[in-house]
């Protein structure tokens, strides 16, 4: 039995719609029930619905074979987790962001609040300036409004919850897409169940981004 870790969240949906279109049917309880583990004993495949942050360790330790994340994630956490695919769904873009572009004019150390730190320190180390990470989980948007920070590095889809708060792109850091990884000793023990699962999802893939 092949155990599939899916994001929660808008990439869980998506993913689902791919596995439909593939014919790699999703049991129903998984999408319309709170449980986060069901099996489809017929089709030799079991689903987990987990945060996004814990797929790469689930399927890492060996507890899902393979996992469908965001790349924002990966690279986040420095994961090196085999990718088999890039399913080319939940596209979105992890920008910073700041009430006007004078934010990189100023001197010394920017405050910069954000989910992603390690990406954010990448980012500013390359470019030479000095930052002072906040981590936070939730309502970036808010951290400049309340002075908190000077600048936020946050994941969005279109930009309008940025610009309702009163937040314009400064720049684009990554692109994010869902990515089919795997469980390295899962392929090898596993390989024809999981390379057939990858050529019917291959044939049904969108448009690259």
């Amino acid at each position: 039995m092949i155990r599939i870790a899916l994001a929660k969240g808008k990439l869980f949906d998506e993913a689902i719609g791919l596995y439909d279109r593939a014919g790699l049917p999703v049991p129903e309880e998984i999408r319309q029930s709170r449980k986060l583990h069901v099996s489809d004993e017929k089709h030799s495949r079991a689903f987990l619905a987990v945060r996004a942050q814990d797929v790469p360790t689930y399927v890492s330790q060996g507890a899902a074979d393979v996992g469908i994340v965001g790349r924002d994630v990966l690279l986040e956490q420095g994961s090196d987790l085999y990718q088999l695919l890039d399913l080319r769904i939940g596209f979105c873009r992890l920008v910073l962001a700041a009430k006007d572009a004078s934010v990189m004019a100023k001197n010394g150390t920017i405050r910069v609040a954000t989910k992603y730190p390690n990406v954010t320190r990448s980012f500013f180390m390359g470019k030479g300036r000095a930052c002072s990470v906040i981590k936070l989980y939730g309502s970036v948007e808010l951290a400049p409004q309340a002075m908190l920070a000077d600048a936020v590095v946050d994941l969005v889809s279109t930009g309008e919850t940025l610009r309702a708060n009163g937040l314009v792109i400064l720049e684009e850091i990554l692109q994010s897409t869902g990515l089919l990884v795997v469980n390295r000793v899962s392929l090898k023990m596993n390989k024809s169940a999981i390379e057939g699962m990858i050529s019917s999802l291959q044939s049904v893939l969108p448009p690259a981004p």
